[in-house]
């Protein structure tokens, strides 16, 4: 046993989740006569789960301790929820072997669509887990890029930052910029280090570019939410803006990334400038793309 295991809380959580369901519930015939016990018996959980009679016994009398494999066939025979196998695999101490769930596809809030709405002078982001771009507003389409002609599964800010000319050749100070973007993503990666779409992530940026796999192997990490970008814009010059970010309250990692110049500075006039173009732009050609 670990010292986090305990046998006794699980084995009460499997007696009272097989109490809980029925032989109709888990696929198996419907008896004859009437049943003595409440919900399934030991037999017939071990039955599902492939597994003997006695080894469930003593599981539930706190006497054996399930490996994982034997934790997976518990989990699908008793039909545990998400929640239900965290519990099942927390009591037996085996929480850094519970199976990664899929992680559902990332969507913008609806409050963040209505903020992005209704910046019309502001370029406005919505970054996700990764520092994926998940919605923008005509204002960032005008400063950076047109991301709707960038794939969904490319369209990442620091793929971006490292791999798109334009977007690169945007930053006055490129290599301080795409450094402290690193360190971030490096920091919000720690608790999802196994996230595939991260490995991935790393592992192409580590091909690509050899500054990216220096910097990230220097472990350098920050959390900073505000600072201030110098961009060199080829239709308006040079732009000092300040860049802020604020966390949607839900938990998801969702973050609005806000760029804005304090008002009658050169950099305000040139933002104004450069909005109100791709504005009638977008009006005249119908181009601008919705996000996904």
């Amino acid at each position: 046993m670990t010292p986090d295991s305990d046998p006794r809380a699980l084995g009460a959580f499997l007696k009272a989740r097989r109490s809980q369901l029925t032989p109709r519930d888990c696929g198996l015939p419907e008896p004859e006569t009437a049943r003595r016990v409440t919900g399934l018996r030991r037999e017939e959980v071990a039955r599902l789960a492939a597994i003997s009679v006695d080894y469930y016994t003593r599981l539930e009398q706190g006497r054996v301790r399930a490996s994982a494999p034997v934790l997976i066939t518990l989990a699908r025979a008793l039909r545990l929820d998400d929640d239900q196998q965290r519990y099942l695999y927390e009591l037996a101490g085996r929480a850094d072997a519970l199976p990664r769930r899929r992680r559902p596809a990332q969507r913008v809030r609806p409050a963040m669509r209505r903020l992005l709405a209704q910046l019309t002078t502001t370029p406005a982001l919505v970054l996700g887990r990764r520092l994926d771009i998940l919605a923008w507003n005509p204002a960032a389409t005008a400063l950076f890029t047109d991301f709707g002609d960038i794939p969904a599964d490319r369209r990442n800010y620091l793929r971006l930052l490292f791999t798109n000319p334009a977007v690169r050749e945007l930053h006055e100070n490129w290599q301080h910029d795409a450094r402290e973007a690193v360190a971030a993503l490096r920091m919000e990666a720690a608790p999802d280090a196994a996230d595939p779409d991260l490995s991935r992530l790393v592992g192409d940026l580590s091909v690509q570019d050899p500054d990216f796999r220096r910097w990230w192997a220097e472990h350098h990490v920050n959390t900073a939410t505000y600072g201030t970008k110098h961009y060199t814009h080829p239709l308006v010059g040079k732009l000092t803006l300040d860049c802020d970010t604020w966390a949607s309250p839900d938990g998801e990692g969702q973050r609005l990334m806000v760029l804005t110049a304090e008002q009658g500075t050169p950099s305000h006039d040139a933002l104004l400038i450069l909005t109100a173009w791709a504005a009638e732009d977008s009006h005249t050609n119908g181009t601008q793309k919705p996000e996904p």
